[in-house]
């Protein structure tokens, strides 16, 4: 399955650590994974404009059998990403450390919403999110 990972941006790629973990854990699991900011960007090498930015994130994600949103930080983004996903019929699966603020909204348009405690819980957390 090709997942597109969709995750609060920095600038300073902040988020680096979390972003590398899970894309390894899906492709542990199998699948192919894509994100922006690793693949387009190149971690922060590329600099887009924004309409380019996202017709690119677009051409992605309707490429993609399912969309894996991050939830941890909120970002507009985000928003952007899921509500296209959903008009496009991309799976929707949402994932965010225990605590994090997760709207009904996205709630109800993605397929599975799951909550983790710590970066060593990706992996099988994967597993469980695309059976």
């Amino acid at each position: 399955m090709r997942v597109y990972l969709a995750i609060k941006y920095h600038r300073d790629v902040r988020n680096r650590g979390k972003i590398e973990a899970i894309t390894q854990a899906l492709e542990q699991a199998g699948h192919e994974c894509v994100c922006v900011v690793r693949d387009v960007e190149e971690w922060g090498k590329v600099r887009l404009g924004a309409e380019e930015l996202m017709d690119r994130s677009f051409e992605l994600l309707a490429g993609s059998d399912a969309i894996l949103i991050e939830l941890t930080e909120k970002g507009v983004g985000l928003g952007i990403e899921a509500g296209f996903a959903w008009a496009k019929n991309v799976g929707i699966y949402t994932i965010a450390e225990e605590g994090a603020d997760i709207s009904e909204t996205l709630r109800g348009i993605s397929k599975k919403v799951v909550d983790y405690g710590g970066m060593d819980e990706l992996p099988n957390l994967i597993e469980e999110l695309f059976e």
